[in-house]
């Protein structure tokens, strides 16, 4: 039986909903150059690169590979990185964006090949305690709204840095 969106399970929806938010991160750094992506507009001091790279790193890698897959060479790494927010300076703007766009094709094998109600691999206890977030399922919903609300910051970044707004014409 398909659960009317074409899968089985319930994820294809949810996978669809991730698709247009990565869709929005991107596409509302279109167009913008080294400079402008690395300038931070607000007093926080973070930029729209250490954002996509967050997003790659601390959601995408992070969610997917860690704990719904229990990578073991993902879990190990995560203690020997630096904060993801930062992008060394050397680091060419393109390689972040293909950063992300790769590890949001690693998640996706991933949601491929995992039942959605299976259980986590690994739960990250010394950064959050006890699980509140329990299958693939519930991890899909937080990635959708963590990326949809970082897709917001990039917006306001975005009108900040050159005036453009994601999807409404000039």
């Amino acid at each position: 039986m398909t659960d009317g969106t074409g899968g089985t399970d319930g994820t294809t929806a949810l996978l669809r909903a991730l698709h247009a938010q990565r869709r929005h991160v991107l596409g509302i750094l279109d167009g913008l150059d080294d400079e402008a992506l690395r300038r931070p507009v607000l007093p926080s001091g973070w930029h729209c690169l250490g954002l996509v790279q967050h997003l790659a790193l601390d959601v995408e890698r992070f969610w997917f590979r860690a704990v719904v897959a229990g990578e073991a060479a993902v879990v190990q790494g995560l203690a020997d990185e630096d904060d993801a927010w930062r992008v060394d300076t050397g680091v060419p703007a393109a390689d972040v964006l293909d950063r992300y766009r790769r590890e949001a094709d690693l998640a996706d094998a991933v949601i491929a090949a995992t039942p959605a109600d299976r259980a986590l691999a690994w739960w990250p206890q010394d950064l959050f305690g006890e699980p509140h977030l329990h299958t693939l399922r519930d991890v899909l919903l937080h990635v959708i709204t963590e990326t949809a609300c970082h897709a917001g910051h990039l917006d306001a970044a975005r009108e900040l840095l050159d005036g453009r707004r994601w999807l409404v014409l000039p």
